[in-house]
C-alpha cells in the first residue's frame, strides 16, 4: 500500500476535515445535522479519494473523481454561509479558500498524469 501521510494535499485535506469537525459543533442543532453533516462526509470522502488516487493504477480517473467530490463539498459550503450556519465569516473564508487550494493541487496532480 502507499504512503499517503507525507503528501502536501493529504495534510491540506486533513486540515480542512478537522477544522469541519470542530466548526459543525458550533451549528444550530438543525444545521448540524442537515448540512454539517453533508460537510463532514464530503471532508471524509475527500480524504479516502486522496489516499485512493495515490495507490491507484488508474490515478487520473481517480483524481477526476476527486476533483467532483471538491465540488460538491464548496457548493455545500457555500450553501451553509447563505442560511448563515458559520459562526463567523473567518470560518466560511477558511474553509472555501482550502477547498480550492486541494482543488488547485488536484488539477497540478492530474496535469503531471496526462504527460
Amino acid at each position: 500500500m502507499a504512503r499517503y501521510e507525507h503528501l502536501p494535499i493529504y495534510k491540506k485535506a486533513l486540515d480542512l476535515a478537522v477544522h469541519f469537525e470542530k466548526t459543525v459543533a458550533g451549528f444550530s442543532r438543525y444545521h448540524k445535522y442537515t448540512l454539517g453533516t453533508e460537510i463532514r462526509t464530503k471532508s471524509r470522502e475527500v480524504l479516502l479519494g486522496i489516499i485512493r488516487a495515490n495507490g491507484s493504477r488508474e490515478r487520473l480517473s481517480e483524481l477526476l473523481k476527486l476533483r467532483e467530490t471538491l465540488e460538491e463539498l464548496l457548493l455545500l459550503v457555500r450553501m451553509t454561509k447563505e442560511v448563515k450556519a458559520f459562526k463567523s465569516f473567518e470560518s466560511y473564508r477558511f474553509a472555501a479558500e482550502e477547498v480550492v487550494a486541494v482543488s488547485r493541487q488536484i488539477g497540478r496532480a492530474s496535469c503531471r498524469e496526462r504527460v
